[in-house]
């Protein structure tokens, strides 16, 4: 049986993100696992996603290090808990701020290794910092400030809906 990862605990009201969503038939849909102290993601970008000919869109960078960074937040905060990730109510978290270093020219065509490293918790705020690599070379380095969706977003109305 495959590993799931953790965008696989996302309730499906909470899986239409363009980067992370299982749900979204035209995103990214990026995949996270623990590996030690470490979160990675494995992502192969496509043709389309060119800036320049044989380089990665930087902005895709972004989106990679932007999503890969909440998942990583997100399932710190439920280790931090000492939670179950399909545990209620559901730990989501947005970007507060992000900030993306671009090292070198980012290859197209070849799998990208995203490797989160948490640097801080602290409350509903994560700190997760992100380098992307390419062929063991470091391409780009990403900070993220993730903060915590109020559980109050997740409620149900009565009644239903």
């Amino acid at each position: 049986m495959e590993e799931k990862a953790f965008q696989d605990y996302y309730p499906d009201e909470l899986a239409q993100c363009y980067g992370c969503g299982r749900l979204n038939e035209h995103g990214h849909r990026i995949r996270s696992f623990w590996d030690g102290e470490e979160t990675v993601c494995i992502f192969t970008p496509e043709p389309f996603h060119i800036a320049i000919p044989g380089v990665v869109y930087g902005g895709l960078i972004a989106s990679l290090v932007d999503c890969h960074s909440t998942g990583t937040a997100a399932a710190a905060a439920y280790r931090a808990a000492g939670r179950a990730l399909d545990s209620e109510p559901p730990l989501r978290f947005l970007t507060a701020s992000l900030h993306v270093d671009y090292l070198e020219p980012t290859p197209l065509g070849v799998p990208l290794v995203l490797r989160g490293r948490i640097e801080e918790v602290k409350g509903r705020k994560v700190v997760v910092e992100t380098e992307v690599r390419c062929g063991g070379r470091l391409c780009a380095r990403g900070r993220v400030v993730a903060v915590q969706v109020p559980d109050e977003r997740f409620r149900r109305p009565a009644g239903g809906g």
